[in-house]
């Protein structure tokens, strides 16, 4: 349950339709929609735990069932992993 945390070597800059990661260590590029760059700016210390991520997702997103959300939450969070943008749970 518990959340990665974003690498201190990745830079965040929002853009119109969601954001661009750029990892300064190794010049990674990840584009994120909307919904992708808010899953971002809510890791912690914004959420302790999946839980409360998605419950704020859910509550700013109310058309789309909660357990979507947790689904695409996982995928996005393990991409970002795959690409070395977060760092794993303590």
């Amino acid at each position: 349950d518990s959340l990665p945390t974003a690498s201190p070597k990745v830079v965040f800059c929002p853009v119109d339709d969601g954001a661009v990661l750029l990892s300064t260590e190794d010049e990674v590029y990840f584009g994120l929609n909307h919904v992708g760059a808010r899953v971002w700016q809510l890791l912690p210390p914004e959420s302790a735990s999946m839980e409360e991520l998605c419950a704020v997702l859910a509550a700013e997103f109310p058309e789309t069932p909660p357990e979507d959300i947790g689904a695409d939450v996982i995928e996005l969070l393990e991409d970002l992993r795959t690409h070395g943008l977060v760092l794993p749970a303590a």
